[in-house]
C-alpha cells in the first residue's frame, strides 16, 4: 500500500495558507495524488483519564486536505515534463491561515503542542470524543475519500485505492473462512499472513523480514518438506497504450485468471514444481491460469515470496491478479478476478495435500 504519512512535525504555514507536512511511503506515482479530495487516517494516543494512556483507531471521513496543481498558465511545459519535488511540492493544503479552523486554542499536548495545526489537533480530539490537550501522539497517513467503485461497460472493472495489495488480502481472508465450512483440509494446517511494510523492504516486526512465519511453523512442529507457500501480490497486466512494457509472449490481461509470477534471478520464488501445483489448483476449480515475466531488458520487481522461502525452506511460489495503474491514488483490477484468486485459496486449503501427494518428483 502507498501512502503519505504525516511528518512528526507537520505544522507549516506558508504564504496563507496552512500546511500539513508529509513524507513519502512506498514508491508511489506522486503526481495521481495532485487535485484529489484527501483526509487523515491512523492511529492517535490519548489519555484515558485515570492516569493510563489509549490507542484509538480514527478516520476523519470528509474532504479536509488537497495538494492543487499548478495552473497551466504559470507552467506551460506541465504536460511534457510534469516532475513534482516531492520535499516542496506535495505538501497538502488543510486551510487559510487566519480562518474558522484556526482559531482553536487548543494545540494537543506534550510534545504535539507545536507540531501539529491545532485546527487539525482539535477535529481528531473530536473524532476520539475527547480534548485536544489529551492527544500525544499521532500516527497517520492521509487517503483519498473518493470511495471505491465497480466501473466499465459490463462491470468489468474496480476502480478503488490501495488494491496492492488489499485484494489479495481480501481473497485470502474470503477463502479461510469458507474453507472451514466446504470440507477436510486432509490434514493440514492453513494459515494466512498479512504483512506489512511490504513496499518498503519488509524489515520490521511485522513485515515478511521477520521470523514470524518460522516462529509459527516451529510451533507446529510443521514438516516442512510437505509445506508450500502462495506468496500472492498484484501483477501487471499489459497496457493497451504501453505494450512494449511487456515481454510478447507474457501479457497478462485483467479477468483472465491468476498470474502464476516467474523470473530466472529468483526475485520471484516461483519454480516449474509451483507453478504445476498452482495450475492444477486452478484447473479443479474450471479457472486458467496466466504467465508474466519480465522483459530481459528491464528490471524484475520483487515479492515477499523469496526471502520467505529462503528463510523458512518452505517450496513458494508467487501469484496474483492482474491491474492497471498499481501505485496510483486509484488503481484498476477486474471484477472477475476476485473469483479466480478466491478459488484457488480455496481449492489450496482443502485439495492441496492430495495434490501434492500425487506428484514425485526426482
Amino acid at each position: 500500500m502507498i501512502a503519505l504519512r504525516v511528518r512528526p512535525i507537520s505544522n507549516r504555514t506558508k504564504e496563507g495558507y496552512l500546511q500539513v507536512g508529509v513524507e513519502t511511503y512506498g514508491g508511489g506515482i506522486w503526481h495521481t495524488w495532485f487535485d484529489r479530495d484527501l483526509s487523515v487516517a491512523g492511529r492517535v494516543i490519548v489519555s484515558d483519564g485515570a492516569g493510563g494512556f489509549a490507542a484509538k483507531l480514527v478516520q476523519v471521513d470528509k474532504p479536509i486536505l488537497r495538494i492543487p496543481s499548478l495552473a497551466i498558465h504559470l507552467d506551460r511545459n506541465v504536460n511534457s515534463s510534469f516532475g513534482p519535488n516531492l520535499e516542496t511540492h506535495l505538501i497538502p493544503i488543510l486551510g487559510m491561515a487566519g480562518a474558522t479552523l484556526n482559531k482553536t486554542s487548543a494545540a494537543g499536548a506534550g510534545s504535539t503542542k507545536p507540531s501539529h495545526q491545532p485546527g487539525l489537533m482539535a477535529l481528531l480530539a473530536g473524532q476520539v470524543s475527547c480534548k485536544p490537550e489529551e492527544i500525544f501522539e499521532i500516527d497517520l497517513s492521509l487517503y483519498d475519500t473518493q470511495p471505491a467503485t465497480i466501473g466499465g461497460l459490463d462491470s468489468e472493472f474496480i476502480f478503488s485505492p490501495r488494491m496492492d495489495n488489499q485484494f489479495s488480502s481480501f481473497c485470502a481472508v474470503d477463502a479461510l473462512i469458507n474453507s472451514v465450512s466446504n470440507g477436510p483440509t486432509g490434514g493440514a494446517t492453513n494459515a494466512i499472513v498479512l504483512f506489512n511494510h511490504e513496499e518498503i523492504g519488509s524489515g520490521s516486526t511485522i513485515g515478511a523480514q521477520s521470523d514470524l512465519v518460522d516462529l509459527l511453523v516451529g510451533r507446529l512442529d510443521a514438516d516442512r518438506s510437505k509445506s508450500f507457500i502462495i506468496s500472492s501480490d498484484m501483477g501487471h497486466a499489459v497496457h493497451p497504450s504501453y505494450k512494449d512494457k511487456h515481454q510478447d509472449e507474457h501479457k497478462p490481461l485483467i479477468n483472465q485468471g491468476v498470474v502464476i509470477k516467474t523470473n530466472a534471478s529468483q526475485r520471484y520464488a516461483t519454480d516449474s514444481i509451483g507453478s504445476f501445483l498452482v495450475r492444477r489448483l486452478v484447473e479443479k476449480r474450471g479457472g486458467r491460469v496466466q504467465q508474466f515475466e519480465v522483459r530481459n531488458d528491464m528490471p524484475c520487481g520483487s515479492t515477499v515470496g523469496p526471502m520467505l522461502s529462503s528463510r523458512t525452506g518452505i517450496r513458494t511460489v508467487d501469484v496474483g491478479c492482474a491491474m492497471l495503474s498499481m501505485h496510483s491514488i486509484r488503481e484498476t483490477a477486474g471484477t472477475a478476478d476476485v473469483d479466480s484468486m478466491i478459488n484457488l485459496f480455496e481449492e489450496f486449503f482443502v485439495g492441496f495435500t492430495e495434490l501434492d501427494a500425487s506428484l514425485i518428483v526426482e
